[in-house]
């Protein structure tokens, strides 16, 4: 039993909660690579968006547009809880999802991260549970989130990690709840690998692809605009669990 004084202490302090939980092949030399590279990335904005905070805005801007049709959304997500996955310092916790939700977790597998998150989110009463995981490894308590968002992380992971992730997002999403995948894609129908920081970047196709082998249907697709032309183009889908009797198709805006 957890007194209100506890919860109330817990919660100005943002403990960090380290998971020590591994899913089966996951304690790999590519997994421990891409940690080691994050350890010495400077935990700033500019530091999580790979020396292009100019882009911040434009990206929140787009998230929020899209976020808010998943909110207008019949019998669709409420506005208890989301969790952003990959969170880094608490950039789109802090400009997007506590805008919507009541109580907003992170997850994030560098610890320097969280530490900066907790300086970055201070006074954010909105702030839940601070994660120390990688996607890899991580797992839901079943029917958390009405909403949970995954944005420039999933390239880091392995495609059948990939797939078992997914799987385990639609375990924790609530009813009428939504997974959100924000990546960058290729427009070669390629998969181009970034050797230092153990990612790739896929096309739409294979992701497609992906999310179907998870059992998941797309119900929005979009493009987020107004980035620079030198970097890659970048989709928003919104996910959920496939319906036996559902054949309708999602288009793209």
């Amino acid at each position: 039993f957890t007194s209100t004084r506890e919860i109330i202490e817990i919660d100005l302090e943002m403990e960090i909660i380290e998971v020590a939980t591994k899913q089966e092949g996951t304690d790999t030399e590519y997994y421990s690579k891409a940690a080691d590279y994050w350890e010495n990335v400077t935990p700033t904005i500019n530091g999580m968006l790979g020396g292009f905070a100019k882009i911040s805005h434009t990206d929140i801007d787009g998230s929020n547009k899209f976020l808010k049709v998943l909110l207008k959304v019949e019998n669709g997500p409420g506005t208890a809880r989301a969790l952003d996955c990959g969170a880094g310092i608490g950039r789109i916790t802090k400009h997007l999802l506590t805008k919507h939700f009541d109580t907003v977790d992170l997850v994030e597998q560098d610890k320097h991260f969280l530490e900066k998150a907790k300086e970055y989110l201070a006074g954010n009463t909105k702030v839940g549970q601070l994660y120390c995981a990688g996607l890899q490894n991580f797992d839901f308590i079943p029917e958390t989130y009405d909403v949970i968002w995954s944005q420039w992380v999933l390239g880091h992971l392995t495609e059948e990690h990939l797939k078992d992730f997914f799987v385990r997002c639609i375990k924790g999403l609530k009813p009428g709840g939504f997974l959100v995948v924000k990546e960058n894609v290729t427009s070669n129908g390629e998969i181009e690998a970034d050797d230092d920081d153990s990612s790739v970047t896929r096309p739409p196709e294979l992701l497609r692809e992906i999310f179907a082998r998870a059992n998941l249907e797309i119900f929005k697709e979009f493009k987020q605009n107004k980035f620079p032309k030198e970097l890659y183009a970048v989709h928003m889908f919104a996910l959920r669990a496939k319906k036996e009797t559902d054949s309708s198709v999602a288009g793209v805006a």
